[in-house]
């Protein structure tokens, strides 16, 4: 009975022109998969897989890259082929990801609920738990800092109007605006939600602060018209 061909298990046993770095150099990153970009980080494969069937295979069992992205580098070491070196180099590259987009968007004013999307979302979409944050601007509505109120499940306890309002006070912010994540990634206000947002609207004059818009993240799906929900654009401010 035949062995059949030779199981090929390392990278190097591809055809040279297959080759994710081969790719990569010849015809641009954009032009490779997640699985091939997500190789070229594995490198070394595993007995009866090689590099890209082991990126291939760990973006089937998180279900995209997005949600791999959302593991932590110790998380990441229970992968088959990933040892502490390997996880750290792909958690840091995830993050510069995050990074690189953020950059761009922090030269430009936040004028509306899709900047601000665009400049959180990276960051807060991976997050298993819900995030309570808000950024400060000027009167350019230029970002100042940010700042997280709170981490864990979302309540009116956790995230009170003065825990939130404080730093914009403490740092002379002309504004704020308010965001959370929703981890199931459906960004639908609760009436907890609506309920906060109603009494910071309510206190905020009184501090001298502008109540700019209060954003929940979400994520994008063909069948929901925005990953985002919007508390002004809604007609809530």
């Amino acid at each position: 009975m035949s062995a059949g061909p030779p199981i090929r298990s390392r990278i190097q046993d591809i055809p040279e022109s297959d080759r994710p770095r081969e790719r990569l150099l010849r015809l641009g990153p954009a032009a490779l998969s997640d699985a091939e970009l997500l190789a070229l980080f594995v490198n070394t494969g595993i007995p009866g897989e090689n590099a890209l069937q082991v990126a291939q295979r760990m973006l089937r069992s998180h279900g995209s890259l997005r949600m791999l992205s959302r593991q932590s580098p110790s998380q990441l070491q229970q992968e088959k082929a990933l040892g502490p070196a390997k996880s750290a180099l792909l958690a840091a590259a995830f993050e510069l990801g995050r990074r690189a987009e953020q950059q761009a968007l922090l030269e430009q004013p936040l004028e509306t609920p899709e900047q601000v999307y665009q400049l959180m979302a990276p960051e807060m979409q991976p997050l298993d738990r819900e995030s309570v944050r808000v950024l400060l601007v000027n009167t350019r509505h230029r970002l100042l800092r940010q700042e997280e109120i709170s981490y864990g499940t979302f309540n009116e306890a956790s995230a009170h109007p003065r825990e939130i309002l404080r730093p914009a006070i403490l740092h002379n912010a002309y504004g704020l605006i308010l965001l959370h994540n929703h981890p199931s990634g459906d960004p639908s206000p609760s009436e907890a939600d609506i309920r906060l947002t109603r009494r910071i609207k309510e206190v905020a004059p009184l501090m001298r602060v502008a109540f700019l818009d209060h954003l929940i993240i979400g994520t994008r799906l063909q069948s929901r018209p925005q990953p985002y929900f919007s508390f002004r654009e809604s007609g809530y401010l």
